[in-house]
């Protein structure tokens, strides 16, 4: 079973289906238990940090979180999933994320915000399981004015360019994350909705 973390901030039924296409049990819940029993976790959002982290202490969600990636069961970040990862978002200030990730989330200068529509990726590890059978330069959708920098470079699995080169997907043991929307990226994103799916830590 897979299951979509729901803390209130994001549009879980295109994630579920997109799951679903490839056959998974998904299940959107924000039931701690049924996190910590879950074989696979996703976390998407839209919005920003501060509020999510706030929900997700106040559901009590946090815990069961920390204790996912550290089993090492397999772990997707989505979009603002992907960015609560990390140790601190500039986002209003100076907010503390989950830190399972070292880096900070950082505001894009002297852009028009948000990144919206679709982008390229440049696949810079070839060996992610994220992207099994996805040749380098496939398109992607974003939306977001905040990206990540992360404080160790080896865990970058794709980096996107607007205005600057950042990383739009990172990599570690069972841990994935993304700053596009794979469920709203047509054929490319559920190649890696599936490859997820399929992942064994």
């Amino acid at each position: 079973m897979i299951a979509i973390i729901d803390y209130g901030m994001g549009n879980l039924r295109s994630v579920q289906k997109a799951l679903e296409k490839s056959g998974s049990d998904a299940r959107i819940t924000h039931d701690p238990e049924a996190i910590t029993n879950a074989d696979k976790i996703v976390l998407p959002g839209v919005g920003a940090m501060q509020p999510a982290m706030q929900r997700l202490n106040e559901l009590g969600l946090i815990p069961a979180i920390l204790r996912a990636v550290e089993s090492d069961r397999p772990f997707l970040g989505i979009c603002l999933g992907y960015q609560l990862l990390f140790e601190i978002s500039r986002e209003g200030g100076d907010v503390s994320g989950l830190g399972l990730l070292q880096g900070t989330v950082e505001r894009f200068q002297n852009l028009k915000i948000p990144h919206m529509g679709w982008n390229r990726l440049d696949i810079k590890n070839q060996t992610c399981p994220l992207f099994a059978g996805i040749e380098n330069g496939p398109f992607v959708y974003f939306c977001h004015s905040y990206y990540v920098q992360p404080a160790d470079p080896q865990i970058t699995a794709a980096t996107t360019n607007y205005g600057l080169d950042f990383a739009a997907a990172v990599w570690r043991r069972n841990l994935f994350a993304v700053q596009f929307h794979p469920e709203k990226s047509q054929k490319t994103g559920l190649k890696m909705m599936e490859n997820f799916t399929r992942f064994e830590a």
